[in-house]
């Protein structure tokens, strides 16, 4: 199988990923329960894993990274825990479903900065956007159909001025594009994607304390005779037992992305988007998706074919070429709305660090054969 799914979980990792949650299973106690060595070892392993969270964020405070089972739960927790119905929000048509319905949810005032046929955020549109009860923007940093990267320094630089906190989803860019704690107030982010970490891995980054509303809560470990869940990170977040044994294949995971360094990631996978790009664009029948004019962007090709729809071509893929890739609205309604996709949806290619070029023309010249055909 060619695997050309990555931007829904990266399927190869660094082997070390996969050694080191076995030895997890075999070895981890109940972090935080107790002082035997089981314990103890799950513990620390635990904070180290926050240590290179924030090490790839570029955070001096590892007590900042809260952990969660998915981006959903952290984008939830948060929204959930900050944004009351009384609450103007200001989010984008690119956003996933982990987004918007939590914001749908909330009952606040909501609106939305729109973007061009390409899927660029019209960013000039905040300003007008803002009226006297807006406290938040949460936006996307990656959009998982387009790969069109957001321009979240511009964003995040109007909020401070406006006094507005920015809530960033960096479940498509972290340990894959630049992100640093300078580019939003909370980022909520997910570890089996570009951190190659196991799935069920994931987190809540914050610059500071927040007074967030307590939305999960039981045990902790510590704390046992007080009558309400603590409020400081990560405690706020994190209840019940932790899944030290995943948590510790992420480690690995982040390490490597650590070692190895975003940006050498992120050139090759590039390297691998454009070559692919290159060889279908202007294909006829085919229609590709997003901008790639720009230097940084995403790993990401989306696209449909003439007369089929997007399940109909990723079964053919699949069944005669035995390429792995994603169909349909990618859990981002608005922006295939915005796209004119929303009918048929479109097929997702996406690239991971550990794909090749020869993976790449077995891509090019199955979609030849099928537009062809």
């Amino acid at each position: 199988m060619i695997y050309f799914d990555n931007s829904a979980t990266t399927l190869k990792k660094p082997p070390e990923v996969a050694e080191a949650t076995l030895y997890a299973i075999n070895n981890f106690g109940n972090a935080g329960r107790s002082f035997y060595d089981a314990s103890a070892a799950s513990g620390r392993e635990i904070y180290a894993t926050r240590v290179e969270i924030a090490k790839l964020i570029g955070s001096d405070e590892p007590l900042n990274v809260a952990f969660t089972s998915s981006a959903t739960e952290s984008l939830n927790l948060v929204i959930a825990g900050l944004v009351h119905e009384s609450d103007h929000v200001i989010s984008t048509v690119l956003e996933h479903n982990s987004v918007l319905r939590p914001l749908y949810l909330s009952g606040c005032e909501l609106s939305f900065m729109d973007c061009d046929e390409l899927g660029n955020l019209d960013i000039g549109s905040l300003k007008k956007l803002v009226n006297a009860k807006t406290k938040f923007l949460v936006c996307t940093h990656g959009s998982n159909v387009t790969g069109n990267i957001t321009a979240v320094r511009s964003l995040y630089e109007f909020c401070r001025a406006n006094k507005i906190l920015m809530i960033l989803d960096i479940a498509q860019t972290f340990g894959l594009a630049h992100v640093d704690v300078d580019m939003a107030d909370i980022f909520c982010f997910t570890g089996h994607k570009s951190l190659f970490g196991p799935q069920g891995t994931a987190g809540i980054i914050t610059t500071r304390n927040f007074d967030f509303d307590i939305i999960k809560t039981g045990g902790a470990g510590h704390g046992s005779f007080k009558r309400f869940q603590l409020k400081n990170m990560p405690d706020v977040f994190e209840v019940g037992t932790l899944n030290s044994h995943s948590l510790y294949g992420l480690q690995k995971g982040v390490r490597y992305v650590n070692q190895l360094g975003v940006r050498k990631i992120l050139e090759k996978t590039t390297n691998l988007m454009n070559l692919f790009y290159n060889g279908i664009v202007g294909l006829e029948g085919i229609k590709i998706h997003g901008v790639f004019s720009e230097n940084i962007r995403l790993p990401i090709v989306s696209l449909s074919v003439s007369n089929l729809t997007s399940s109909e071509l990723a079964e053919r893929l699949y069944k005669d070429y035995g390429i792995a890739t994603r169909p349909g609205i990618h859990c981002a309604p608005l922006l295939h709305k915005r796209l004119n996709t929303a009918d048929t949806g479109l097929v997702r290619f996406s690239f991971s660090y550990f794909n090749n070029e020869d993976e790449i023309e077995v891509g090019i010249s199955a979609l030849r054969d099928i537009a062809h055909g």
